[in-house]
């Protein structure tokens, strides 16, 4: 028998975490995104005109399918939001359309 006619049979074994171990690449942790129908608090809301500019403020984020406000002239508002995003992209929108997201 010739050496290039030797066949060795290797195991196959499921490996956990399997991947390259040569090098090791720095986690990065990456904000995950809020499940459908997230509530937050909104303060400073007064009137139909407000509710629209958050609305369509939140709206706007990449991957928000819908935000509505249920307002409390003069209080807390309540904001829900729908689609994934983070809380700090909505609490970013909120801040732009000059309004404060309190919680939520």
């Amino acid at each position: 028998m010739r050496a290039s006619e030797i066949r060795t049979e290797l195991p196959i074994v499921a490996a956990e975490n399997a991947g390259c171990s040569c090098c090791s690449t720095p986690s990065t942790e990456q904000p995950s995104p809020q499940a459908e129908g997230t509530d937050y608090s909104v303060t400073g809301l007064t009137c139909g005109h407000c509710v629209q500019t958050v609305e369509k403020a939140v709206t706007a984020l990449d991957g928000v399918t819908s935000a509505s406000v249920g307002l409390v002239a003069g209080g807390t508002s309540r904001l829900s939001v729908s689609g994934p995003h983070t809380e700090a992209s909505v609490r970013y929108a909120v801040t732009a359309a000059g309004y404060s997201l309190s919680g939520k």
